[in-house]
Formats: structure tokens, sequence, C-alpha cells
């Protein structure tokens, strides 16, 4: 009876335990994620701001080399990544919430480049194609077999490349590609898409050390988000001419 009693107590005090502060990890990605001014920004930060508040969560949102919160999200408890794209690679390693934005990956070549690229396996004899280190689209062309891969750590660095003739290729997702080219100061036209072979949707990746139960109440804040029309608000803001992801029938598209 006594030893029942303990246990119940002891339920009953972590029942009552705050939950822990979640350290959310992003990266320089505008206009879904990046910094302005020292602090977090952009389509996605504003849809996880609004969840915090939602849940009644305490977090840091800290903007590292994808590399970096990747690794942290795959062996840390408690740590979110945003936004992830979830791929059959991927599935095990995360707990998901979503969908928070859809984009197609396309190969960009400088522009006035006439190459003869109309698939994949054309793009694997023209020589390095960039892509930005541990993303999705770096470990779907791994999958592929591709070893003409130029890694970087941040898409800003490929861009580069590519304009200086470095790279006859890179990857990159079209919704994001203006962005890009603004941060670096590159003209709106500077890149051609040349083939677009892949069609995703992004999510918030928690680590699998997080609490199930929390993981479910952010998932179920969103899509009452979506339901009540904050989400679609947020997207439109950010993306003017693009439908906010989970409000129709998106379907992935995976070579």
């Amino acid at each position: 009876m006594t030893r029942l009693l303990h246990l119940l107590l002891l339920s009953l005090l972590c029942a009552e335990l705050p939950a822990r502060e979640l350290v959310l990890y992003t990266e320089e990605n505008p206009p879904i994620n990046f910094s302005q001014a020292g602090e977090p920004d952009g389509m996605a930060v504003e849809v996880v701001r609004e969840l915090l508040q939602r849940t009644d969560s305490r977090a840091q949102i800290l903007s590292v080399p994808w590399a970096r919160g990747y690794r942290m999200a795959t062996t840390q408890p408690d740590v979110g990544l945003f936004v992830t794209v979830r791929t059959p690679e991927r599935e095990r390693l995360f707990r998901w919430v979503g969908p928070i934005i859809s984009t197609s990956t396309t190969l960009y070549a400088r522009s006035g480049e006439a190459l003869p690229v109309t698939t994949l396996e054309e793009a694997r004899q023209l020589g390095r194609i960039a892509v930005p280190r541990d993303w999705y689209s770096h470990q779907v062309l791994v999958r592929l077999g591709f070893n003409n891969l130029e890694l970087v750590p941040k898409p800003h660095e490929m861009v580069r490349m590519t304009l200086l003739g470095r790279v006859p290729l890179m990857v990159y997702e079209d919704q994001l590609l203006p962005g890009l080219l603004q941060e670096v100061g590159a003209a709106p036209d500077a890149l051609q898409p040349v083939h677009t072979f892949m069609r995703t949707s992004s999510y918030i990746a928690f680590s699998l050390g997080t609490d199930p139960m929390r993981v479910q109440r952010w998932q179920a804040e969103l899509d009452a988000m979506k339901r009540d029309g904050s989400f679609a608000r947020i997207h439109l803001r950010w993306f003017p001419n693009e439908p906010p992801a989970g409000l129709q029938a998106d379907r992935d598209l995976l070579p």
C-alpha cells in the first residue's frame, strides 16, 4: 500500500513538471526562414511562433548551418529542425509536424548556357553538380548513384560557383530561388531552369527524443491553423502566388 501511494505521488509530481524548453534550429533560406536584424524571420518562423503560442511552449529559435542543425536533431532530445523535407530516407529519423510548405526542385544553369539536359541521366554525364550538403536533394541524388556532386555548406556558395562557371549545374527549389539570388546580389534572371525532377513537402522535424504527445499537440494545432485560415494568411503574405501546403491534395514526386 505504501509503495502504491509512493508511485501515485511520483506520477502526480511528474505530471505537474513543466515541459522542457525546446531548441528549434533553422537556417538562412529566405523567404521561408532567415535572419532580419539579428532575429529569425520568414514564413516558417511565423508559423512556428504561432504554434509556440498555441501550445504554450517555450523554445529558442537558432539559425545555424543546415548540417549542424540536422546533426543536433538526430542526436539530441527536445530538438526541432525546420523546414525539413520529408523523404523515405528520413522517415524514421524524426517525428513530423506539417506540411509547412511544398516546393519543386530543379537543376539550374547560368543563363545563356545551352546545356543538353532534359533528364537526370543526362545531368549525370555533364560534370559537377553543386548541391547543399545534407539537404534532401543531396540525399536523393546519392541514392540515385550520382558521384559527381559538389557539396557546399550554404546555398549562397553554389550560386556564386554556378555564375562563375565553376560548375555547370546547381540544384535548388523554384519557389526559393528569387530570394537566394537577391541575397547574393545577382540579377533575377541570372540562372535558368534546366530540368525539374522533384516536388516535395517540408515539415518541422522533431528529434525522436521529443515527447510524442507534444508532437501530436503541435500537429493538432497546425491542423487547427489550417482550418481557421491563420495558416493561409501567413503563407500568402510570403508566397502570394503559391497555394498553401496541406490545404489541397499535395502529392510528392520523388525520382
